[in-house]
């Protein structure tokens, strides 16, 4: 029976690594279709080497900040309980992976490429990690003083906080440090629009992640035996929640509805094993306006140049749905309990520091040393023929 127990442990958490994995592409197309054409060749070329770079950080850094394990034992030894460990880490390193490639949706058209991967082993090397291996594997002491102080330790299911919020929190200082893209607003303080270059990958990309959402909440529980459908049916209700308000407060902006999707989800993974369904649709819906309106505010009135709204997408919604966990999942609202309001802002806001100080961090000493963004001539040009010589399509190498 423990043989059996293990084989299916195994095959469980690998469905949902591969359904994660499948969610890069979503961020990929996501950040494709809303990029300028010139631009096009180098989202997707992001996501994928992004994604080698933080394997590299994560296997032989990362994982051991966060868990205190390491790889470097025989096979034999790796694949005892039919690799559980392995394929443990292969789960947990799509996580720490969304964060570059949300950093990447905030610093696109106007980033160097060879830099962007030095942040990004920097980040999954050492910056994630820290932060996850003190919500999800009791680091340093820090959830014993919340339970201590506040009654329960920090809760974050699957990752509003650890993930999303870093993510977010950590493009926004990325984003600063590069300033906004050339032309973007004008010094008598014009705005010029830089539309999609496609609404349909756009909402392609939406769609794809959306689907491997289902694998990022529900396989959290990383055992079968953990395995909860309310996790499922809390994800589809922040979800709905989320496409709604982002519908109603964008006045169906087609860029608004199929980002309010995931913002509801953002929100909802740290609290989607403890929240009634009611409560679940409340967060996304909350988180599906909220983006709205600070992707609207940040925009057009702080003038901060974040491509994607990744960190009103990422960084506050994620913040909302730590907060979030606390409200209603607590049994008088018909949360499961278990969860005290105060730990989730102490943890949230934790989260959140981590982020920024890492962020400025990295990317001021990657910006500092090498230089971060392409120069006047390269960025008119675009970063697909300034970088990767190529461009998305070839009207104008075929036409003559």
């Amino acid at each position: 029976m423990d043989n059996l127990k293990n084989a299916s442990d195994v095959l469980f958490i690998l469905l949902g690594a591969i359904m994660i994995l499948a969610m890069h592409a979503g961020f990929a197309f996501l950040e494709l279709g809303t990029v300028r054409k010139k631009n096009q060749i180098n989202a997707l070329v992001k996501i994928l080497v992004d994604f080698s770079m933080s394997t590299l950080a994560y296997f032989f850094i990362g994982y051991s900040i966060a868990y205190g394990v390491n790889f470097f034992s025989g096979a034999e030894v790796l694949a005892q309980k039919h690799g559980y460990e392995l394929v443990k880490f292969f789960f947990l390193l799509t996580f720490a992976a969304a964060v570059p490639a949300i950093v990447s949706g905030g610093i696109a058209e106007r980033a160097r490429f060879n830099p962007q991967l030095a942040a990004t082993f920097l980040l999954v090397g050492f910056v994630y990690p820290f932060f996850e291996g003190i919500a999800w594997n009791h680091a340093y002491g820090v959830q014993d003083w919340l339970k201590a102080s506040f009654g329960e330790e920090f809760h974050d299911f699957a990752g509003s906080v650890v993930v999303h919020a870093m993510g977010g929190w950590i493009g926004l200082m990325a984003v600063l440090q590069l300033g906004a893209r050339r032309g973007r607003y004008g010094k008598d303080g014009a705005i010029s629009a830089h539309p999609p270059s496609s609404v349909p990958f756009l909402a392609l990309g939406a769609w794809i992640l959306t689907v491997g959402w289902f694998g990022f909440n529900v396989m959290s529980a990383q055992q079968l035996e953990n395995v909860s459908g309310l996790v499922a049916i809390n994800s589809l209700m922040a979800m709905v929640g989320g496409t709604l308000t982002a519908l109603i407060a964008g006045r169906n902006d087609p860029g608004f509805v199929h980002n309010g999707p995931l913002a509801g989800l953002v929100a909802i993974c740290a609290g989607s094993d403890l929240m009634h369904p009611i409560g679940a649709l409340v967060t996304g819906g909350v988180a599906g306006a909220l983006f709205v309106w600070m992707f609207t505010l940040t925009q057009n009135r702080w003038k901060i140049d974040d491509v994607l709204g990744v960190w009103p997408l990422h960084g506050l919604c994620g913040a909302w749905g730590g907060i979030a966990a606390g409200i209603f999942g607590i049994k008088a609202l018909g949360g499961m309990g278990g969860v005290s309001l105060a730990a989730q802002l102490a943890g949230t806001a934790l989260g959140v520091v981590i982020a920024l100080v890492g962020g400025l961090v990295v990317y001021g000493a990657v910006n500092r040393i090498v230089g971060l963004r392409l120069d006047a001539e390269e960025e008119f040009n675009g970063a697909d023929l300034s970088i990767h010589k190529i461009t998305s399509s070839a009207e104008r190498e075929t036409s003559w």
